[in-house]
């Protein structure tokens, strides 16, 4: 086994999960699997209505006083620009419509209530998320060492929380920065631009609604809890997590989290159908069936953090993927108790 390296991160071996698992149940279910491959334009539609949503709210706000702007600014645009923000990880893998084409249109127009252009370089980052799954220096999603080391108590977390979403997207920017394209020149100037006119014509507030939106929906918020349950550690040993629970109806199925990253080109309206076709494969795995429950835990515990993240030095992992996994660092999470088995299995039943 390899030094243990410097910072507080779960060093491993093995390559990432998902290749084997995939080849697995290919092997066992492959036919059954493969005509779930595709499209579904119902996320489409799902979009397009949320984003009505958000157009509207932003008419109606404009002359609201400016607390009444704040509370709903958290619960429906935080709501709404959430569920846009989780349309952008559905997008990004062309399952909302047929054309890759089409799919990008829709990415930067369901981009425009966002208010910060994401839609391009989101899409560039997420497929890297994919293929180099948790490997320094290529995959964005992990944290830095700086937020490692200096987000250990609750009161960093919380702070850290907040403004999560502006972390998440400032970070890839820093770690590994991308040349601009005439993707990204046409996603900005359209944000923008629509930014622009909704400032002129309906004022700051309804801009504000929309950007406090993106900002509370990314932070501590409940369907923000996605964002950690996805790949924070909670058991040891495991580095992909999904979420079985009610708020799935509102980001797109993002909660079957490792069902996506098994077959990324399964539609989010499926998934449940994989889980269902190869059981074996996804019922051992330790899951979550509350984000509240998850953003108390990464608060409240002082054993998990940012640096609770399995790290790799290569796609392929030192040892080829041949071993079993063999931590650097280890640590326990015996008393979880809303971290299940099975869905049978017994859980707090709440969101």
């Amino acid at each position: 086994m390899p030094e243990m390296h410097q910072d507080q991160f779960f060093w491993v071996d093995s390559n990432e999960p998902h290749a084997q698992r995939r080849k697995a149940v290919l092997a066992k279910y492959g036919n059954q699997v493969r005509k779930l491959y595709g499209y579904d334009n119902k996320t489409a539609y799902q979009v397009m209505f949320v984003m009505a949503i958000q157009f509207v709210m932003a008419y109606h706000v404009r002359n609201l006083p400016w607390w009444k702007v704040l509370v709903v600014a958290y619960t429906v645009s935080g709501t709404c620009n959430q569920n846009l923000l989780s349309a952008q990880h559905e997008i990004s893998h062309f399952l909302a419509l047929r054309k890759p084409f089409w799919n990008k249109v829709l990415a930067v127009a369901s981009n425009c209530p966002i208010v910060v252009p994401v839609a391009t370089k989101f899409r560039q980052y997420h497929q890297e998320h994919h293929s180099h799954l948790g490997v320094d220096g290529w995959d964005v999603d992990l944290p830095t060492g700086i937020e490692a080391n200096v987000i250990v108590h609750t009161v960093a977390k919380i702070g850290w929380m907040i403004v999560y979403i502006l972390v998440y997207g400032i970070r890839p920017l820093i770690i590994r920065p991308k040349p601009v394209g005439l993707a990204d020149v046409i996603n900005w100037g359209l944000v923008l631009a629509f930014d622009g006119v909704l400032l002129y014509t309906l004022g700051f507030k309804s801009l504000l609604y929309l950007l406090l939106g993106t900002v509370f929906g990314g932070g501590l918020h409940p369907i923000a809890g996605h964002l950690i349950q996805e790949h924070y550690m909670f058991v040891t040993g495991q580095e992909t997590y999904s979420y079985y629970g009610p708020l799935n109806c509102f980001t797109y199925n993002v909660g079957y989290h490792n069902e996506h990253h098994d077959f990324p080109q399964i539609p989010q309206t499926r998934l449940h159908a994989l889980r269902e076709i190869a059981p074996e494969f996804y019922t051992p795995l330790q899951c979550h069936t509350s984000w509240v429950w998850v953003i108390w835990k990464f608060i409240s515990d002082p054993e998990v953090g940012p640096w609770t993240r399995m790290k790799r030095e290569t796609r392929e992992g030192t040892d080829g993927g041949q071993e079993p996994i063999a931590l650097h660092k280890k640590t326990a999470f015996a008393d979880i108790t809303n971290v299940q088995q099975s869905p049978a299995s017994k859980a707090v039943k709440s969101l």
